[in-house]
């Protein structure tokens, strides 16, 4: 395939864990987890599907990001359809009876008598969670479901293939096993969490995985930076991902403005990984050496990685895996690049 030249500059509790058995990402540091042997240098891009098989934006004119329910069983399996995807990634909340569900907003919206109702999806309790949207008793009506934009308009969440909400044990239960979870762990940008409230929520998703995953690979991340030091305390079986914007946007909190604060919170917290947007890896490309020599493992989300010319181009910068909303195109595309790569490194092209 042809490659079109990206410049970057162009870019803008437990008390005590149960045992279970240990499986295996594949990375020479040889890190070793349940369902993941990972390497510093990993054979091939990991690739994870954004919330499935795409997250749902109402407002873009490309039909594809309205293509499925996001964060829904059928996202997953479809994102599992396709061979070159490793991972899926969805965001988990605990409503206030101590379920774990897979949703992304901090608020669900219906309407109701013409007026718009928003709840704090945490203050649900699981059976009010489940009553919106499609049901799967076909008897039952749920209440619609609507979506609030970044600029504050109000719109029908209507997408081409819909599918009731689920719960974490429900992707346990329904998803191909071979495939991984990259678990997500959302809290409020905007509130401030004592230690005992976060290590409420995670030792309640903790139990799922635990009951569950079996030979799963899993990985855990969070944009909280205490939530995943405490995730990381409360378990030595699973990765431990500090999600960052890397200074994309200010928080009041600093170890979310930089990436040089995200590894200096991963070393001293001992994770295992960053994920971040990647326009901060393409501002700031000379912390990808510092990364790799703390043996951190990098991942990136946003936009540009639905271009496979900027996947290619973090591939061959040394990032390690890319969370993507166009799944069947970027897994084939690395899939093209990667049998491109081996080529040329066989005709002395590239020294990497």
């Amino acid at each position: 395939m042809a490659l079109k030249a990206v410049l970057a500059s162009d870019v803008p509790i437990f008390d005590q864990v149960p045992d279970i058995p240990t499986v295996a990402l594949s990375s020479s540091t040889s890190l070793n987890f349940k369902g993941l042997e990972w390497k510093s240098k990993p054979e091939k891009l990991v690739v994870v599907g954004h919330r499935g098989k795409g997250m749902n934006a109402l407002t873009s004119p490309d039909p594809r990001f309205q293509e499925v329910r996001e964060n829904s069983l059928r996202s997953f399996c479809e994102a599992a359809r396709f061979p070159g995807v490793d991972f899926i990634e969805f965001d988990v909340q605990v409503t206030k009876d101590d379920c774990s569900i897979i949703f992304h907003d901090d608020l669900i919206l219906t309407q109701e008598n013409g007026m718009t109702s928003e709840k704090i999806v945490t203050d649900l309790s699981l059976e009010e969670f489940l009553s919106y949207g499609p049901q799967k008793d076909s008897s039952k009506k749920g209440k619609l479901l609507f979506r609030k934009t970044n600029d504050g308009r109000i719109l029908n969440w209507n997408v081409r293939a819909d599918a009731p909400l689920c719960t974490l044990p429900e992707a346990f239960q329904g998803v191909d096993p071979r495939l991984g979870f990259n678990v997500e762990i959302k809290f409020k940008d905007h509130v401030i969490y004592d230690d005992e409230e976060l290590t409420h929520t995670l030792r309640t998703i903790l139990r799922v995985v635990y009951a569950h995953a079996k030979e799963r690979p899993i990985i855990f991340s969070s944009f909280q930076p205490d939530a995943v030091r405490l995730i990381r305390k409360l378990q030595n079986d699973y990765p431990v991902f500090f999600l960052t914007n890397g200074g994309q946007e200010i928080h009041k909190d600093p170890r979310r403005n930089s990436l040089d604060e995200a590894i200096k919170l991963s070393l001293a917290n001992g994770l295992q990984g960053i994920v971040s947007e990647v326009k901060a890896i393409f501002k700031n490309p000379a912390a990808i050496a510092r990364m790799k020599e703390a043996n951190l493992a990098i991942f990136t989300y946003g936009k540009l990685n639905n271009v496979p010319e900027v996947v290619h181009l973090q591939q061959l910068m040394g990032i390690s895996g890319v969370i993507v909303d166009m799944v069947q195109e970027i897994t084939e595309a690395v899939s093209d690049f990667s049998r491109l790569d081996v080529d040329d490194d066989d005709e002395g092209k590239f020294s990497l």
